[in-house]
């Protein structure tokens, strides 16, 4: 089933395309992560837990598209990306960015209430998805990169 939801992500439009690895735009997602993050962080200080579960979510997606980079895939599709990284990797690497984007929609077309001590967690989440990324993308070697693009051909 998973296979023949990659295979679909490479027909649609924006869906995956390998391309060459970009060392550059990797680091510039990862440090757009970072931010997102500090972003996410000052509006759970301002109590702007809407825009809080954005940047978290968002922050998670940068760090994993700057794997994505790193290697060498290119997709303009968020659900693509995260499952090509799940299948490289397998799901748990992708279930705390697939729960904070159903949450990440909640809040933004669903009006909830008390929410504070669940996005205190999101945030916690965030930071460790974030930090395992930037670890793995910092530590890559030009074999594990061949063997990445290899397996999600």
């Amino acid at each position: 089933m998973e296979n023949k939801k990659l295979k679909w992500c490479f027909k649609i439009k924006g869906g995956l395309k390998i391309v060459e690895p970009n060392e550059r735009l990797s680091k510039s997602y990862l440090e757009q992560a970072k931010s997102s993050l500090l972003r996410a962080k000052k509006d759970l200080e301002d109590k702007d837990l809407l825009w809080t579960t954005v940047a978290i979510y968002y922050a998670e997606y940068y760090a994993l598209y700057s794997f994505l980079q790193k290697i060498g895939v290119k997709c303009e599709n968020h659900s693509c990306s995260i499952l090509a990284v799940g299948i490289l990797f397998g799901e748990d690497k992708i279930k705390i960015i697939n729960k904070h984007k159903d949450k990440r929609i909640d809040a933004q077309y669903y009006m909830k209430v008390d929410q504070e001590i669940k996005v205190k967690v999101m945030l916690t989440e965030a930071q460790n998805f974030i930090s395992n990324f930037d670890e793995l993308v910092s530590n890559l070697s030009e074999k594990e990169i061949k063997k990445y693009r290899e397996r999600i051909k």
